[in-house]
């Protein structure tokens, strides 16, 4: 048996819906779930989540955080050490995986190389004793969706990388299940390819209208992807919102670190109040707060404090050195020309004589003529940050503070 494949006919394949697929509901709770492995490891501690009839959820983190295990604990693949999974009303603790009426598409694409695509993608239903034009009409209906019609009558070596990966869609599309489980399926594809399959996949969302849940280390595909995301770090769920929540509003320095490229900055601030009236200084310059940020802090009561203070590149305003005044400085380490936009590292010295690494991302067209082809090595900048764009964070907890 292929690695990462689960065959169909055995105690861990995935059960052929007995009924249309458009006719039930696939909503999920997982409650208190907890994975511990043997030795005492923890890898998934007290995940709860509820997820809706054909949502679309991304469980996304770096390595080792326990967004795999997850998908495999629903997929029964996993035990499940504590806690309770419920698919509709039924709790599938102890439901064999081919009882679930899932489907799961893995890293690996997990071909029978020996098997034309026709014959893989038809060969769980062959197994059931499927009707034959049924199986037909399932196979050339998913070859369609996924645009591999043409391919029907090769053998997977004559396929790319791509192609291989739609055949495996393809082999979980035909068995009309009433939930998608995606395992990182894109990371075996060069970036070119994977921004086409992304592409694709949301295509195929809108077509078969199911549940689905996908796992990926890429916040890029999750943000693309994802109704929710479901951001995780050491077993533990950190944030779960959707992609312009979680951009907009990060819950800490971890989630608003994870999500966007380049990544978002992080300065040593001091959170300042007179009255009720807040602003802060960071590296000798006062940032304004607008009047919402304000009020909630006057609502939380929050003391003066040192704070973390986070902007992201796109944010970062360029300041022209003749309105310099009360702006940062810094002097350009690397220049790179994206053509639209340049990215720029800048070192910059703070207010306890520690050096930061600033990451700006800047519109040519906001650049003076003299930079429009880069700003050479050693050039001395300046920057600013608008206040209503910074994130305030606890130095101690890592938490948002409003």
């Amino acid at each position: 048996m292929s690695p990462g494949f689960y065959s169909p006919e055995g105690e861990t394949g995935f059960a052929e819906a007995s009924q249309p697929r458009s006719t039930r509901m696939a909503t999920l709770s997982l409650r208190g779930i907890k994975k511990v492995y043997d030795g005492g490891v923890t890898a998934v501690h007290d995940f709860n989540l509820d997820i809706a009839d054909k949502e679309f959820i991304v469980l996304v983190g770096p390595s080792g955080c326990g967004k795999s295990t997850t998908l495999r604990m629903i997929a029964g693949l996993e035990e499940i050490s504590a806690g309770e999974l419920y698919i509709g009303d039924k709790l599938m603790n102890d439901v064999e995986p081919k009882d679930r009426d899932i489907a799961m598409v893995f890293q690996s694409y997990a071909l029978y190389p020996h098997m034309t695509v026709y014959d893989n993608m038809a060969f769980a239903l062959k197994l059931r004793k499927m009707p034959k034009d049924e199986i037909d009409r399932r196979v050339k209906e998913a070859a369609a969706i996924l645009d591999i019609t043409q391919y029907l009558s090769r053998k997977p070596k004559a396929l790319s990388g791509g192609q291989r990966q739609r055949v495996a869609i393809g082999r979980a599309i035909v068995r009309e299940p009433k939930v998608f489980l995606m395992d990182e399926p894109l990371s075996n594809l060069d970036a070119k390819l994977r921004n086409q399959m992304r592409a694709e996949i949301i295509k195929l969302r809108q077509r078969i209208d199911t549940t689905f849940i996908y796992v990926t280390h890429d916040q890029t595909e999750a943000m693309t992807l994802g109704d929710r995301i479901v951001i995780m770090k050491d077993g533990f769920i950190q944030q779960v919102g959707t992609p312009q929540e979680v951009f907009e509003h990060p819950i800490n320095v971890f989630v608003a670190g994870f999500i966007g490229t380049p990544q978002m900055n992080f300065f040593d601030a001091h959170l300042v109040k007179e009255g009720d009236t807040y602003c802060v200084n960071c590296s000798g310059t006062k940032v304004e707060l607008p009047a919402q940020t304000q009020a909630k802090l006057r609502e939380k009561n929050v003391p003066q404090q040192d704070i973390i203070l986070g902007i992201r590149p796109e944010h970062i305003n360029f300041v022209p050195s003749e309105n310099s005044a009360g702006a940062l400085g810094g002097s350009v380490d690397v220049s790179e020309m994206m053509g639209s936009e340049l990215h720029l590292h800048v070192t910059l010295t703070q207010d306890n004589g520690a050096t930061k690494d600033v990451v700006m991302r800047i519109s040519t067209s906001d650049l003076p003529d003299h930079y429009r082809g880069g700003i050479p090595y050693g050039t001395q900048l300046h920057f600013s940050f608008p206040g209503n764009l910074v994130h305030l964070f606890n130095k101690d907890t890592e938490e948002n503070l409003i």
